[in-house]
């Protein structure tokens, strides 16, 4: 399973489900009376679903990273325990409803968390995984919608899970013996225009270093090459250096849309 630090997911999370919960109406929240959220992570989706659920509901998280876990329960107060995806400490039927985010994607056999989850829960299993390869960005600096696409292109060749896994969920789902599979579509935007907040001005730093593609420099490495990766830094970098500028000049702006698919089955 790949790993990822917490100033990572903060990154990638920031902003997720503030605009909208329309795609999560399949797990009917409301209804649900034990709910575990596995791959937690720092706890972005156990928080939604602690507020989606009643009151008297008891929402709690499982990861395998006990760093995440710490900065999760600092942050939410809500239980969490450790545990891999594919052997879960939790008895069979022990809660109605498994969700996780953005965690198949990153597993080397996402099956086998799947026949995982259907054994602890006694109604619904839920996966909200990202279409990786559907990402779009759009920037008023004109490298960077550039550099993005070829960076991503070179990192979904070379990286060893399937991060492109969206709805294709649904095949490993039915796979699985799960009925009444149902998809519905959420796309994560995020905007950055004046004035520029404080994660703003730290991606942006990040750029100018090439501190955020040197976090997935194995998977670029992978697919190119240590010259071709270290030319595509210098660019990333320089690229990194006019968002810089354009930020002073109060001028920047930027989108990115990343479609998550929200596949919910049932346990039979």
């Amino acid at each position: 399973m790949r790993r990822f630090s917490a100033e990572y997911l903060e990154h990638t999370r920031q902003g997720m489900w503030a605009d909208g919960r329309d795609a999560l109406a399949d797990l009917d929240l409301p209804g649900r009376r034990r709910v575990l959220d596995v791959g937690c992570g720092t706890g972005e989706l156990t928080r939604v679903l602690d507020a989606e659920t009643p009151p008297e509901t008891t929402v709690f998280g499982v990861d395998a990273d006990a760093e995440l876990l710490a900065v999760a329960r600092e942050e939410t107060g809500l239980p969490y325990v450790a545990g891999d995806a594919t052997r879960l400490p939790v008895p069979d039927d022990a809660v109605d409803l498994v969700v996780c985010q953005a965690l198949l994607s990153n597993l080397p056999d996402p099956a086998a968390a799947i026949a995982e989850f259907a054994r602890v829960s006694s109604d619904l299993v839920a996966a909200i995984e990202p279409d990786n390869a559907d990402v779009t960005v759009s920037s008023s600096v004109a490298s960077e919608e550039r550099l993005e696409r070829e960076a991503r292109e070179a990192y979904l060749t070379g990286v060893r899970t399937d991060v492109a896994l969206g709805d294709r969920v649904r095949e490993t789902f039915a796979a699985a013996g799960l009925t009444d599979v149902r998809t519905r579509r959420y796309v994560h935007e995020k905007r950055t225009a004046p004035p520029y907040a404080e994660p703003a001005l730290a991606a942006a730093a990040r750029k100018a270093s090439g501190a955020g593609l040197a976090d997935h420099r194995a998977e670029l490495v992978a697919a190119t090459s240590e010259t071709e990766y270290d030319d595509l830094r210098q660019r990333w970098r320089e690229m990194g250096r006019e968002v810089v500028a354009e930020i002073e000049a109060g001028e920047y702006e930027r989108a990115e849309r990343v479609p998550f698919d929200v596949t919910v089955g049932r346990v039979t």
